[in-house]
């Protein structure tokens, strides 16, 4: 019987909390978004089931998951801090990092690309390898739109330091109104990996819930005329400005902000891959296999990253509440400057495109075609809404190089 109750005493049943069981909702939520209503699948599929694998209580001397306290010193076998100390090459602590695992578990080998900022870069590579900027190049005022959408990710960063985050935490935060998870990824891991898993949630809910919170926002701003506009049809761009195109990009965004040069490079290699045509092998590798396991891996270490005692808190709720802020002000600034443009141009843009200046590729651009088409079943605007989609991916990189050159000392 004592060899029983020490079992019983390790089963998740008698150590489950109420926080433990409402992330382990959650995740099945996600789930039931992904197959029921087809929202961004790839992300919330492998994301919900890494929230049930995180909220499974698990004996403290098992290695196995997440470990409340933080902490990577082990002495007999037993954790004993609660954070890394990262030092400067004369010995001072210049960052103390929350440690999410269990030392030496699998997932805390897993989680590493993370929270060392491995995983986006390689997403970006992907990303590059299946993007065709050729809209955005036959029609570059479009771009300003995905600056536009910017605007969102600065507002909230003012938003965050008002009320009480530290400036590396608000702009952490503030890079949620992307829509960029990768990007959110990216800067959290630099600025603030205390906020990792939150921010990392946040952004990948909001990317997926984009069906659901822009349309309204979108409705909102235009009128019926304006959301029947017709674009011009984009004009043909030689293989000749498309193979040219990464590699000036590359080095006028990362001459702007150096802090990018990590996720603009890895984009524009991706894209370089693609336009050259010799070397296809690389580029469908990057486009399908690769990016596909490490989405795989990205998603489940973030999800299972959430456990309830770290993840259920006030800090928690208000970055939900701030991404969602972000989001919404990126959506309605890129619709607004859309409508700002056409006060000056002959050829008007539909203000719909503008909505698309958000870095979800493609979501924002399907949705912007979407509600076009609801007033207009003969009005595509798919592809001119892929331009600022695509600009957008590259401002939100820029923008977190930016604030990571600004921030990091």
């Amino acid at each position: 019987m004592e060899t029983f109750n020490q079992f019983v005493e390790t089963t998740g049943f008698v150590n489950m909390s109420v926080g433990n069981a409402a992330m382990i909702l959650i995740g099945l939520v996600f789930i039931a978004l992904a197959i029921i209503k087809d929202y961004e699948p790839l992300l919330l599929v492998p994301i919900g089931f890494g929230i049930l694998i995180g909220n499974i209580p698990t004996p403290a001397d098992m290695p196995l998951g997440v470990y409340s306290g933080g902490g990577i010193v082990v002495e007999d076998g037993q954790v004993v801090t609660e954070s890394v100390d990262i030092r400067d090459s004369q010995g001072e602590i210049v960052q103390q990092e929350q440690v999410a695992y269990d030392f030496g578990s699998v997932l805390s080998y897993i989680y590493f690309g993370v929270s060392q900022g491995i995983f986006p870069p390689l997403i970006f590579l992907g990303i590059g390898a299946m993007t065709d900027f050729s809209t955005m190049l036959s029609n570059p005022k479009l771009v300003l739109l995905g600056a536009a959408a910017q605007t969102g990710i600065f507002l909230t960063l003012l938003g965050a330091l008002y009320l009480g985050f530290a400036p590396k935490a608000a702009a952490a935060i503030g890079i949620i109104g992307g829509a960029d998870g990768p990007t959110a990824i990216f800067l959290a891991s630099k600025l603030a990996p205390e906020l990792l898993g939150a921010i990392a949630i946040a952004a990948y809910s909001y990317m997926a819930l984009v069906p659901v919170i822009q349309p309204p926002i979108m409705n909102l701003l235009t009128t019926r005329e304006e959301r029947l506009i017709h674009m011009k049809p984009p004009r043909h761009v030689s293989r000749r400005e498309k193979i040219i195109f990464p590699i000036a990009a590359f080095l006028i965004c990362t001459m702007i902000a150096p802090g990018s040069i990590v996720l603009i490079g890895m984009l524009f290699l991706g894209n370089l891959l693609k336009e050259s045509t010799v070397t296809e092998r690389l580029a469908a590798s990057a486009r399908t296999a690769m990016i596909d396991i490490v989405t795989i891996l990205l998603g489940f270490s973030v999800g299972a990253s959430t456990d309830a005692d770290q993840f259920l808190t006030r800090d928690s709720l208000m970055i939900f509440g701030l991404g969602a802020l972000s989001f919404g002000i990126a959506t309605a600034s890129g619709v607004l400057f859309a409508k700002f443009m056409n006060l000056f141009l002959t050829h008007k843009i539909n203000p719909l495109v503008g909505a698309a200046g958000v870095s979800a590729v493609p979501d924002s651009a399907r949705v912007v075609q979407m509600v076009g088409q609801k007033e207009d079943p003969h009005n595509f605007l798919l592809m001119h809404a892929m331009a600022p989609n695509v600009a957008g991916v590259i401002g939100s990189a820029v923008a977190a190089g930016v604030l990571w050159s600004v921030l990091a000392k």
